[in-house]
Formats: C-alpha cells, sequence, structure tokens
C-alpha cells in the first residue's frame, strides 16, 4: 500500500478503489486488503466486481461467475440473487464493504462498445427484475450494491472512457426503458448508484449526467426517492474529464450532488492532493457550497456505517456448465456441426476488450482450449471464436474460405450478438468459456 494512501486515510479519506492492475495474486490481494482495512477500519474498500466479463477479483484467471446476460437470459431471480451472494461472500473474505455493480443498463442498442454483455438484456422490465434480485443478494450478505450508470448507458454507440455519448430519446422512453431498472434498484434498497458520463438532452441539454443538478438532485433524488450515496464513474474518463480535467470534474460533480469521486485508476499522489485544493478553493469562492460537502459526507457515513466490512456468509450456489450452456443462442448450421463425429479445431481470434473489462483472459484460451491456426490442415471441424463481431468481421471471410476448403465451420460470438455468428455465448468468463469448450469439445 502506498504511503500517501496510508496519510489520505488518515487526513479522512473516505474509500479506496482496487483496479486489475493493481493485483498480482490471490495472496498478494489478501495483504493488500489488510493493510488497508488496518489502516481504515471504516473506510469503503470497493471495487467493480461485477461478475462475468467485468472482474477484478478475477482479473489474472477470468471470473467463475456467467455475468448479467447469461443471468438475464437464465431468467430465473434465484439463480441472479445467488450468483450476487457468493460475489459478496468473496468480497466479504477480503474485506471489502462496497460493490461498485450491479449493471443496471438496458442494453438497447446492440453494437453498444461498452455495455453489452454487462447488461442483464435489452428490455427495461427483466433487466429491472434482476437488477432488483443481484442488489438484493449481494446487501443481504453484507456488501453495499451500486446500480449503474445513471440515467442508463444502453442507448449509446459510443464508449463514454473515449467520448461524450448522447442518449437522443424523449422523457417516456426514458422513463419506460433507461430508469425502470433504476427506480426497481431503489426499491429494492439499493445503497449507491453510479453516475454515467452522458449527454441526455431530454434531461439535461447542458451537463453530462455526472454534472447534472437536474439529472442527479432533481430526478434522482426528488423524483425517484434515492437517499443513499451517489457514486460518479471514474473521473479520468474522457467523456468526465477531456475538456475540462480532473480537478474542475470533481468540483462539478459535487456540485451538482454526487458524494463520492471515482478518481481512476492512474490517479497520483500530486493529481489527488490538486484535487483537494480544488474542492477547497471552490468552497472558498462559492462555486461549492460548504453544505454540499457535509451533506456528500453524511451520506458516505451513513453508507459505511450500514456496512462494515464482516467475514463470510453462506452463500448460495451459481449456475453450472450445463445451465450456462441452456443460455447460449445456436443456429441450425451449429445444431449440425455439433452433431458431426469429428474431433473439433477450436481457433481463437484474438479481440480488444473495452476498458471496463480490460485485459481479463477469455474464450477457451481462458481454459486452456485452444487450437493453434497451423493445426487446422488436418481438421474437418472448426469453431472459429470470437467477441464483438460485427457483420463484415474478418472472421467470417476466413470461415467462408475454409468452408470453400471443405471444412465444417462455424462462428462463435463470445459476447453480445452482432454479426450473425452461428453460436453466441452473451459472456465471455471463464465459467461461461468452460461452459462453451465443454459443448464444442465434450470429453
Amino acid at each position: 500500500m502506498p504511503d500517501w494512501i496510508i496519510s489520505a486515510l488518515d487526513s479522512g479519506l473516505a474509500s479506496v478503489c482496487i483496479y486489475g492492475p493493481n493485483i498480482a495474486s490471490p495472496e498478494q490481494l489478501t495483504g493488500l486488503m489488510r493493510q488497508l482495512r488496518a489502516a481504515s477500519p471504516s473506510a469503503l474498500l470497493t471495487l467493480d466486481e461485477e461478475g462475468g466479463d467485468v472482474t477484478r477479483l478475477h482479473y489474472l484467471t477470468g471470473s467463475d461467475q456467467p455475468g448479467n446476460a447469461v443471468l438475464g437470459r437464465l431468467d430465473d431471480e434465484s439463480v441472479t440473487t445467488a450468483a450476487a451472494a457468493q460475489i459478496a461472500d468473496e468480497l466479504n473474505a477480503l474485506g471489502f464493504n462496497l460493490n461498485l455493480a450491479p449493471d443496471a443498463d438496458v442494453n438497447s442498442t446492440a453494437s453498444n462498445p461498452v455495455i453489452g454483455v454487462r447488461s442483464f438484456g435489452a428490455e427495461a422490465p427483466l433487466v429491472a427484475q434482476h437488477t432488483a434480485a443481484w442488489v438484493r443478494g449481494l446487501q443481504r450478505s453484507g456488501v453495499a450494491a451500486c446500480a449503474k450508470h445513471f440515467p442508463g448507458h444502453g442507448d449509446t454507440a459510443t464508449d463514454s472512457h473515449l467520448a461524450l455519448p448522447t442518449i437522443e430519446v424523449d422523457r417516456e422512453t426514458l422513463a419506460e426503458r433507461e430508469l425502470a431498472p433504476f427506480a426497481a434498484a431503489i426499491a429494492a434498497g439499493v445503497a449507491s448508484i453510479m453516475t454515467s458520463h452522458i449527454m441526455v438532452p431530454a434531461l439535461d441539454a447542458e451537463n453530462p449526467a455526472t454534472f447534472s443538478p437536474g439529472i442527479l438532485h432533481d430526478l434522482l433524488r426528488r423524483d425517484m426517492g434515492f437517499s443513499g450515496a451517489i457514486v460518479t464513474d471514474a473521473l479520468d474518463m474522457a467523456g468526465a474529464s477531456a475538456v475540462t480535467g480532473i480537478e474542475a470534474a470533481a468540483v462539478h460533480a459535487l456540485a451538482a450532488g454526487a458524494d463520492l469521486l471515482c478518481l481512476g485508476s492512474e490517479t497520483s499522489p500530486e493529481r489527488f492532493e490538486a484535487i483537494i485544493d480544488a474542492i477547497v478553493v471552490a468552497v472558498r469562492v462559492g462555486k461549492l457550497p460548504l453544505a454540499r460537502l457535509q451533506d456528500a459526507v453524511r451520506r458516505t457515513a451513513l453508507l459505511a456505517a450500514d456496512y462494515p466490512a464482516t467475514g463470510p456468509t453462506a452463500a448460495g450456489r451459481t449456475p453450472d456448465r450445463h445451465s450456462i450452456t441452456g443460455a447460449f443462442e445456436l443456429s441450425d448450421a451449429a445444431r449440425r456441426w455439433l452433431a458431426l463425429p469429428a474431433e473439433p479445431a477450436l481457433v481463437q481470434i484474438d479481440s480488444e476488450a473495452n476498458m471496463a473489462v480490460g485485459g481479463v483472459p477469455w474464450g477457451p484460451a481462458a481454459v486452456q482450449a485452444t487450437t493453434r491456426p497451423a493445426d487446422l490442415s488436418a481438421q474437418a471441424k472448426v469453431a472459429l471464436i470470437g467477441r464483438n463481431l460485427e457483420a463484415g468481421h474478418s472472421i467470417f471471410q476466413v470461415a467462408d474460405s475454409l468452408r470453400a476448403d471443405g471444412r465444417e465451420v462455424i462462428v462463435v460470438e463470445c459476447g453480445w450478438p452482432r454479426g450473425g455468428a452461428d453460436i453466441v455465448t452473451f459472456g465471455a468468463s471463464r465459467a461461461v468459456s468452460a461452459a462453451l469448450v465443454g459443448l464444442l469439445a465434450p470429453g
């Protein structure tokens, strides 16, 4: 643990967030968490452990949870609740007491570059149902949940890590689609809600949601009745600070109604001090009311008091391999391919994940079950496996070329359906990947 983090905790820092690059091994993470918890028994120690593709606990190996899209397709609230409870059990054992999950976005745009399989689905009632079930499973096991990304990041074709997306819908659509899962989360008692760095002109034509009093105070607090802590998405994302800088973004977010500022994984002690200085100056010159800071302190303290660090609980069971494959989407061509007696070659095509996922192992490679392309000459049955396969992706050209050479070929999408793959798994976690390998190459 860096010395400056110890000093910051001593000075009142309320929370520390762990990212994938902070983890070198399970033993190292255990030691780090012990140091953090010893330095501040009451701090909110947090991370993004959504399960599925976005994992921090299992950043080095891939998650043993199927992820939201698979859970949504299984559509069993008890399974969703059990999955969240099992995540809470792992977090409790390490000393975490706030989890920046679940993703409550409705993935209504198939080409969404940052949500996709992080969502429970494309229909608001389904997403609302499972968001509430996930919140209950996590919080009943003693870890605070954080529904994200308010007021909804599903209907975007831009990644807010890289730019500022805009959702062009009317208020009625927002209420029926984007806001419905957050309303369900609030009804389920969700402890915190995370903002999104998106423009929603129907609500505020001038400010992104993270910096909008109209969205955070008037809509979320007043109209929807949320009284818990509001957490910003990472302020180092381009959608938040590319124009103004993180220091100004922090002040604007607090003034709009945010209580906890996520500063980002590259925060240095110098940047941290600069942000503190900017907040102090903003209070002195009247840009940030002191009462707003006091309100943020109160809500953050209540969150920490309501969810003190505890030990493991009795977690529920998560879906087994056969249950997970039941969530897959298979074409007739895939079913014919599976029935062929030939030994299959599983070829995984490299792809770049979005920044929320990071460098987590995925697909058959995560379970050491791929065949090198050099071995294909002897194979009559080939599965080409990728993710984020838009129509026109080169994997489809490779498949056509192999078919012309007499091979039996299918294309597998380890993500959200986009380009017409033969099998869609709705996720690429270790658990989903193991289920896929069991389906493609049983035994």
